[in-house]
């Protein structure tokens, strides 16, 4: 089988050496297929990186499986034909001319260089292009496709990945990723187009660089969501530790919070260098603790009252509050919805902003209490499927008739309003400084004001286990995990019984023996379970990397906010008979 392996990966790398490639990718060919071991020609060319839902991302270097401007090439060549076809069929929501996308880039190693590749095939297709001069956060990106009219856009990026990654996003008309049926329709075409259909020649003329003026827009749009001025006027000292982790919110994330009138933000000065190898960190990812360490070591030199991150892309934001003992701990993904949430639903309720209309999102994996809130509070609040693309399917269907006023997602991004149509972490930073601000205006932390929160909703601990299985093996064997669980139907999770089952991939619900049907856009491989006792188990095969996901939301009795602690101990420790009920 290996030897079979090796010969097909040998055929299609001998096809790089022969094929229309530059000398210096055709060099590096060469010597993976001269080593002795063969393991990185394996990895580059066992199969073609696959143009996704959400577009390319994979570790850069030679061969089909790599990022690498010959790909960037084939997928933007078949997202032109593809955009030029819609034209011509009228699938725009209004008829146009001249087909015009955006173009933008995160900080990432060769992001400028295939931003600019992009550019040069959409213009030399005939479509006129607008590039931004340098690096920009991924929701501007988002802004400027429906701000500028254009059609479509795409964005470099690779998010949160190590460093060895890059990745293509693409995004349609609404300055949302692309949904059915156009990303069927953009796939199909990138499939059949090779390299030798590339068409390079860059049209200069129809290249617009772009930069400080949509900044500015932007940041207007931004500062036109804040709630209550008057606790930012009283709190404009709020001691405020940002930090962009070398990535796109480096400029414009102090320049926002300025507007909304902070004005005591100091940066982590070594982590404002531009630099897509992140060098003042393991993996650029807010999510993890070490990515905090040196905004927490400034933090506790200047007795800062929050220290905030944002992701390479700025899509994504991470808050580092002190706790009840001074310590500094970093708020969960699930923890800043639900504050965002609360915040905005009951402080626009007091200052006479919130209208019948308005409505929140949430992903069907994230905390339940936020529904609590929204259910107490008689806000609409609709469950969408994990995946910011999905919150901007719910925004563009009921444009019009209901006004969106935020949303999120358990993996630290959320949406405070629908200029953007992704996850905007400026925006949110900003949110997070307001309500941070009025906490403390009523002599509160942030992190008391979380607390609150629970007293006045109920406790629940989130905990999300990730089981990695790699290679085909690996996801045959996530299959075979899916089909058990729908074979032979889990009953009872940590001596609690099952009282509601959710299979989106059937679009049915079970409760208490009565099925249903569930109204969603579309079918998706996700089981959920509730149980007697509060307890909510959902599973999700990745969509993006060979894992398997579990979720689990687990109650327990909090009396006081001096319970928290003992909570959150008291819902962890149920966590192995969680595992042993899912068989992990």
């Amino acid at each position: 089988m290996e030897q079979d392996v090796l010969k097909q990966v040998m055929t299609t790398a001998q096809t790089w050496l022969d094929g229309n490639y530059d000398a210096e990718t055709k060099a590096q060919v060469r010597a993976m297929m001269e080593a002795d071991d063969k393991t990185e020609l394996i990895e580059s060319f066992y199969r073609t990186l696959e143009f996704g839902t959400g577009g390319l991302r994979g570790i850069m270097g030679p061969g089909c499986n790599r990022m690498n401007k010959y790909i960037v090439g084939q997928a933007t060549q078949g997202f032109a034909n593809y955009l030029l076809k819609s034209q011509k069929n009228n699938a725009f929501a209004k008829p146009v001319k001249q087909v015009s996308v955006v173009v933008g880039h995160d900080c990432r190693n060769n992001s400028r260089l295939f931003a600019e590749t992009v550019a040069n095939i959409f213009s030399a297709n005939g479509i006129k292009v607008f590039l931004f001069e340098g690096l920009r956060p991924t929701p501007e990106i988002s802004f400027a496709i429906r701000h500028l009219g254009c059609q479509a856009g795409v964005n470099i990026t690779a998010s949160h990945n190590p460093r060895e990654y890059n990745g293509y996003k693409a995004y349609w008309e609404d300055g949302a990723q692309v949904l059915t049926p156009h990303d069927n329709g953009i796939i199909e075409e990138v499939n059949k187009t090779t390299v030798d259909d590339i068409k390079s020649e860059a049209n200069k003329d129809l290249i617009q660089i772009v930069g400080g003026e949509i900044d500015y827009d932007y940041m207007e749009a931004v500062r036109s969501l804040r709630i209550d001025e008057e606790v930012i006027k009283h709190q404009k000292d709020l001691n405020i530790v940002y930090t962009p982790l070398h990535g796109a919110g480096r400029v414009i994330i102090p320049l926002c919070l300025r507007s909304w009138g902070f004005q005591n933000i100091h940066v982590v000065p070594e982590q404002m260098v531009i630099d897509g190898n992140f060098p003042t960190v393991v993996s650029p990812n807010p999510e993890n603790a070490e990515a905090m360490t040196m905004g927490m070591n400034l933090g506790s030199k200047l007795n800062a009252d929050l220290v905030i991150a944002s992701d390479p892309d700025a899509d994504r934001l991470a808050i580092v509050c002190r706790n009840s003992k001074g310590e500094w701990t970093i708020i969960n993904g699930n923890q800043t919805c639900m504050m965002f949430s609360y915040y905005i639903i009951t402080n626009m309720k007091k200052l006479g902003k919130l209208k019948p209309e308005d409505y929140l999102v949430k992903t069907i994996v994230t905390t339940e209490l936020i529904r609590k809130i929204a259910d107490r509070q008689g806000v609409t609040l609709t469950d969408e499927y994990t995946g910011f693309k999905w919150i901007a399917n719910r925004i563009r269907e009921w444009e019009g008739t209901h006004k969106y006023i935020g949303g999120g997602e358990e993996s630290f991004g959320f949406l405070p309003y629908d200029a953007v149509r992704d996850k905007d972490s400026p925006a949110s930073i900003c949110l997070i400084c307001e309500i941070a601000a009025w906490a403390k205006d009523h002599g509160m932390s942030l992190y008391e004001y979380l607390l609150n929160i629970y007293m006045e909703y109920g406790f629940q601990r989130e905990t999300t286990i990730n089981i990695v299985r790699p290679g085909k093996t690996g996801a045959d064997e996530i299959k075979q995990m899916m089909s058990n669980y729908r074979e032979h139907p889990i009953t009872e999770i940590a001596g609690s019984k099952v009282v509601k089952t959710k299979d989106f991939q059937l679009l049915k619900q079970t409760e208490n023996g009565v099925v249903s049907d569930i109204v969603m856009p579309a079918k998706s491989n996700v089981l959920q379970y509730f149980t007697a006792d509060g307890l909510k188990v959902s599973v999700r095969p990745s969509g993006t990397e060979p894992k398997i996901k579990f979720y689990f939301e687990i109650p327990a009795e909090m009396k006081s906010i001096k319970d928290y602690d003992k909570a959150t101990a008291e819902a962890e420790a149920r966590v192995p008979a969680i595992r042993k009920s899912l068989g992990l």
